[in-house]
């Protein structure tokens, strides 16, 4: 069962991008043995079925690398087989030779795993002409070239939606986060409710850090794609979002950690204190309406009518006792930065 497990993935690809890679094949099998018939198309096989990738950004430069790497092994295979011919202990010779080159250049995985395995497949099923040489490169081109076509021409994938929905769930979670500290600021605090706190602020790190990959997925499926112009508005909206919420993350972690490190029971009686918890709670809920998948979002504006906003009412802040006006200073600061953030006001 657990070598089962084992070789199996938890997602697959979409079945989508398994049809173009069978029909990326399939096309550039076809086509290669209509333009150099006599020979069977493996290289244009092997670059059709690497090279179709889930964006086009990707695909370019999947053709790119193969071709490279095809180009570079052919050349090494066919210079050795001139002059030492192609037995066994040469064709092992020269996919060393291959890795180390390759290795020496750092060429990226894509070249480096190419170069041997092409010149491994020239010494072992071809022959030492230049024509052979040509041919197989030509080939390699063809099936790079027809995956590329294939991936642009059947429905390029367009990743938004992931990233739309890491951005709202980084936000709400950011909301959740100054909603408790708001909830632990009015009353007294066990010392594994402080760590409580901390521990689950600090999953905002890894939320952030998917987001963050989500963004960048859908950069690179809009990329050279025939759709983004259709779609770059939905994501620039959502890269401005993440961008606060960078902000957000840190300061929410903060003003955490300042509470954690700074706590007395007697904290939750300074008036200061239970007005900055009102004003913190108000911060979540206009953060809440600013999410992306709302309205506000939508129009990347702030509440509409109505709803309360963010910190409009005044704080009075009374000298503090002693021991607490640190932290208070602190956690006042901090919320002024999450104001700013949440109404997207300029800063210095």
């Amino acid at each position: 069962m657990r070598l089962t497990a084992s070789l199996r993935t938890t997602s697959r690809v979409p079945l989508l991008q398994a049809v173009k890679t069978a029909v990326a094949t399939v096309l550039a099998w076809l086509i290669a043995q209509v333009l150099l018939p006599g020979e069977l198309p493996i290289f244009a096989a092997i670059a059709a079925l690497l090279v179709v990738q889930p964006s086009i950004n990707q695909s370019l430069g999947k053709a790119v690398e193969r071709s490279l790497g095809v180009i570079g092994g052919v050349i090494i295979a066919y210079v050795i087989g001139l002059l030492f011919g192609r037995s066994s202990w040469i064709v092992l010779l020269t996919i060393v030779i291959c890795i180390l080159l390759a290795w020496a250049l750092k060429l990226p995985p894509g070249s480096a795993n190419q170069v041997p395995i092409s010149a491994m497949l020239v010494l072992s099923i071809g022959s030492t002409s230049p024509a052979y040489a040509l041919d197989r490169i030509i080939e390699t081109v063809i099936g790079a070239g027809i995956a590329l076509i294939v991936n642009v021409l059947i429905v390029p994938p367009v990743l938004l939606a992931p990233a739309h929905e890491a951005v709202g769930r980084l936000a709400h979670e950011v909301a959740d986060t100054l909603d408790r500290l708001a909830a632990a600021l009015r009353a007294p605090q066990k010392p594994f409710a402080l760590e409580e706190l901390m521990l689950t602020a600090r999953l905002l790190r890894p939320m952030q850090e998917s987001a963050e990959r989500a963004i960048t997925q859908a950069e690179e499926s809009l990329a050279f794609n025939p759709r983004q112009a259709s779609h770059r508005r939905v994501l620039d909206a959502d890269v401005e979002q993440y961008r606060r919420l960078k902000a957000l993350v840190t300061r929410g972690i903060g003003m955490t950690r300042a509470f954690r490190d700074h706590y007395d029971d007697s904290l939750h009686r300074e008036p200061t204190v239970q007005a900055f918890s009102q004003e913190l709670g108000r911060a979540a809920h206009d953060l809440r309406l600013l999410a992306p998948g709302t309205a506000a979002a939508e129009e990347q504006q702030a509440p509409t009518a109505g709803e309360p906003a963010a910190l409009t009412a005044p704080l009075i802040i009374r000298t503090p006792h002693p021991e607490h006006w640190i932290l208070i200073g602190s956690l006042m600061e901090d919320l002024r930065r999450v104001r700013e953030e949440i109404v997207g006001e300029q800063r210095g």
